[in-house]
């Protein structure tokens, strides 16, 4: 979506000029956002709809107008008639935000932002920023895909010429061994009890196994889910600091931006929750809610939670003495996604050569263990 400012004035009715007192503070958005199921835009299309909305808006022309041509620049049926909808909503008294909530296409983040711009009157800066946040969501995606597209590729590969080997090539040398009545290698004869298992029970277990995973997915919403998944992605290895850090920067650039918007301190992290939709934040954020009710500060309630290092928990106190709470937590979600950013690039560079060396290995083995008879056999006739 791309939108032709030569044709504006000719479809404009009403100008508005930019306010002279808007604010230059701009907020730095997070950096992910992981959302595995939904019924929302693709992020390409909420990128491109924030920021034409937001470079008409600032430009002088009006929300009405501003949805027009968006609206008009549509080329799908389903895209047109939902920002129609949204400019009818609009034209009936819903703010910005409501409007686009009660499509049940954007997200609670999306929500919040947009409410908070409205109020604050800097509806201009945030749709600038929801406009940063999607197009650095969309190349770390890119990044993503490009770390785990070649290990996943070369995986898919092994398992395919493992199971062609098991069930083809090891059976074969199964019937050249059976003539010689001579006792096989242990590696031998452990590859051909698991060619057996395979060749018996491959059926049944790929059966059990798309069952197994139909059944966790009808329950990815539950809270017993949830609360086990979330943490054995905390422990992985390789994964569980990514996943992390992820999510604290997600938790920074939210409180970021809503404290900075003068959001009192118990309705930020309220919002906070419904923005991060991960099941630890979530908890810890309910906890922290009470606390803060009680008295308690918020680097204190933070001290209870893992999730949170000594570092940020550190740096929040100090912001909380100085009353720079919003500063502090900009800087770290920059910090977290620098992080993040070379994390990712560096499993990419690792993966790669992790998965050769693997399935070398893998394939490596079958072969020897199944001609190590055959060079035995040879050495005892000589």
């Amino acid at each position: 979506m791309s939108i032709d400012l030569k044709n504006i004035e000719k479809k404009k009715k009403t100008v508005k000029t930019p306010s002279s007192k808007q604010q230059s503070q701009v907020m730095d958005f997070l950096n992910r956002d992981i959302s595995l199921f939904g019924n929302s835009l693709s992020d390409k299309k909420k990128e491109r709809f924030y920021s034409d909305l937001g470079i008409l808006l600032t430009s002088g022309i009006d929300i009405k107008t501003s949805l027009e041509l968006i609206t008009d620049d549509q080329r799908k049926d389903k895209d047109k008639q939902l920002f129609n909808n949204i400019q009818q909503m609009v034209l009936n008294g819903e703010s910005l935000s409501e409007a686009l909530h009660k499509t049940g296409k954007f997200s609670n983040y999306e929500y919040f932002s947009l409410k908070i711009g409205e109020e604050s009157g800097r509806i201009s800066d945030v749709l600038s920023e929801l406009s940063g946040f999607f197009n650095k969501k969309i190349k770390q995606k890119r990044q993503l895909v490009s770390a785990f597209s070649y290990p996943v590729l070369v995986l898919i590969t092994a398992v395919a010429a493992i199971m062609f080997m098991m069930n083809f090539i090891v059976p074969m040398f199964v019937d050249v061994f059976k003539r010689f009545q001579g006792k096989l290698p242990y590696i031998t004869q452990v590859i051909i009890n698991i060619s057996d298992i395979i060749s018996n029970w491959a059926g049944l277990f790929f059966i059990t196994l798309t069952v197994f995973i139909i059944f966790l997915y009808s329950q990815r919403k539950n809270e017993w889910y949830r609360s086990i998944t979330s943490r054995i992605m905390m422990r992985l290895p390789i994964f569980g600091p990514i996943v992390k850090k992820i999510y604290l920067a997600r938790f920074c650039q939210s409180m970021a931006l809503l404290i900075a918007s003068r959001t009192p301190m118990l309705r930020a992290i309220q919002l906070v929750r419904n923005m991060i939709g991960f099941y630890p934040f979530e908890k810890a954020l309910d906890i922290i809610d009470s606390d803060i009710m009680s008295g308690k500060s918020l680097h204190e309630s933070m001290k209870k939670f893992s999730i949170f290092d000594n570092r940020t928990i550190s740096l929040v106190k100090v912001a909380e003495e100085v009353n720079q709470l919003d500063t502090i937590f900009e800087r770290l979600n920059k910090q977290y996604s620098d992080e993040l950013e070379h994390r990712i690039g560096m499993m990419s560079s690792l993966l790669e050569p992790a998965m050769i060396i693997f399935v070398g290995v893998l394939v490596g083995v079958i072969l020897v263990a199944m001609y190590l008879p055959l060079f035995q056999l040879s050495t005892s006739i000589y």
